[in-house]
């Protein structure tokens, strides 16, 4: 057996982490680098080598490019007009003060779809706090119950930068995706905030004011957006996206019918269409309620797509990454191993993915950097539904949920969780960190069950 790609395989993931961990290069220099050593280590001539990273980086960013730039729309439009907040207000209402955990948790689960899990955070904690000023209690558990609702689908739902990018790498059905990663989501969620009860116990830490800041004053009910409006720009997309992918797997494709169902489902399933009109309902909302000029709307429109360019960037030189190692011939080599050890299973294939990326996540700390990586060097593996045993969904649902295990101080959102709620490190560490790992290990034996008896093969 050829080891040569091994090697290679090596070298492309230590240029990664050592770019980010070692000299702190942005995670794209380090991505694009890393595809450019792999391609000159591989066969090809000089000229192809360069030139087929270009073509690779071209191709993923014409997969993900629009549903990222529409999903950072419609997340800085949700946030700019109330919808946002009317969301978290309504879920509060309906489950009551007592249930306020469930409710946080649930918010954080549904905006974390469109929105990153930072600004959701920032969102939230306000109430977290409001919560702990009315009760004086249950500080850790209000703020957790965030994480344990925005943190899973940050990790495993598209339109999301990570989970989008594993769909797209391991060529898994968009609206399969969005359903099975809701579904584990939702176990992990569940799960989640039962570790939030325990921790809380554990933990009884009140709040602490901000260092010279007063509490921000909430922004008056009557001048937000009613929750239909509001949830729209969120639901619709996944539902359009959703109907197509049923419609495909149900549709008689002989059938007349069936054949204008599947016409209809095509143009507004497909992600990006669906993403604009999401994306276009978003910029109507603030319009309509904030009172927003076109000029002042563009301005906004602007700085959102300032910051999901960056994502796109990062997002396609992942891609890049992962089709240079199959150039590298990484998957015959893979093959050769697979036919050579009997014990080698879908079931150790998805350990080894769950393993991947709780390494690289632990390594250079960014859960989206984890998620692209991994899918991307399993992707050039070329495993297929009848070598696994099962539906590559499971594949990836797996690697989202090792992308949340080995969350420490190099983390962004541990920094964001920390500052926020004002913890300390070590408590930041007993609490974000345990949470998430928790939430990781959880995803891992539920994405397992689900390969065992409900494999998805048709």
């Amino acid at each position: 057996m050829d080891w040569y790609p091994i090697l290679v395989l090596v070298i492309g993931v230590a240029v990664v982490i050592g770019l980010i961990m070692v000299l702190r290069i942005n995670a794209f220099f380090a991505l694009i680098s890393a595809a450019m050593v792999v391609s000159l280590l591989s066969p090809g001539s000089g000229e192809e080598k360069i030139a087929r990273v270009a073509t690779a980086f071209g191709a993923s960013a014409g997969g993900i490019g629009i549903v990222i730039a529409m999903a950072a729309i419609i997340g800085k439009c949700l946030m700019d007009s109330g919808a946002a907040d009317r969301i978290v207000r309504s879920f509060t209402k309906a489950l009551g003060e007592e249930r306020a955990p469930i409710a946080l948790m649930g918010s954080g689960f549904v905006l974390s779809v469109p929105v990153f899990f930072d600004t959701v955070f920032y969102l939230l904690v306000p109430l977290a706090r409001s919560l702990w000023l009315s009760k004086r209690k249950n500080y850790v558990l209000y703020t957790t119950s965030i994480v344990a609702g925005g943190a899973v689908t940050h990790s495993m739902v598209p339109p999301t930068p990570g989970p989008l990018a594993i769909a797209d790498n391991l060529g898994v059905d968009l609206g399969l995706m969005i359903v099975m990663g809701a579904c584990v989501g939702l176990v992990m969620s569940v799960v989640g905030l039962g570790v939030c009860w325990v921790l809380n116990r554990w933990y009884e830490i009140e709040m602490r004011p901000y260092a010279g800041q007063p509490e921000p004053k909430p922004i008056d009910d009557q001048a937000l957006p009613p929750l239909g409006m509001s949830l729209l720009p969120v639901v619709l997309p996944v539902v359009l996206i959703a109907a197509h992918t049923v419609t495909s797997m149900l549709a008689d494709k002989t059938a007349f019918a069936w054949q204008i169902a599947l016409n209809i489902t095509g143009i507004l399933g497909n992600p990006n269409l669906a993403l604009m009109i999401s994306a276009a309902i978003s910029v109507g909302l603030v319009i309509r309620y904030r009172g927003c000029s076109l000029l002042d709307m563009s301005d906004s429109i602007e700085q959102a797509l300032m910051s999901g360019g960056l994502v796109i960037l990062i997002t396609a030189a992942g891609g890049a990454f992962g089709k240079m190692l199959a150039a590298a011939g990484i998957q015959n080599t893979i093959q050769s191993l697979l036919g050579s050890d009997s014990s080698v299973t879908g079931l150790t294939v998805l350990l080894a993915a769950f393993g991947v990326a709780m390494l690289i996540k632990f390594a250079q700390g960014s859960g989206t950097v984890s998620m692209i990586t991994t899918s991307s060097m399993f992707a050039a593996m070329g495993f297929t539904a009848e070598q696994l045993g099962f539906h590559p969904v499971y594949l990836a649902t797996a690697i989202g949920s090792g992308s949340l295990v080995g969350d420490w101080m190099n983390n962004s959102g541990f920094w964001v969780f920390s500052k926020m709620s004002v913890l300390t490190t070590e408590e930041t560490l007993r609490t974000w960190s345990v949470l998430t790992a928790c939430l990781g290990f959880t995803g891992l034996l539920t994405t397992v069950v689900g390969a065992v008896f409900f494999p998805l093969l048709s």
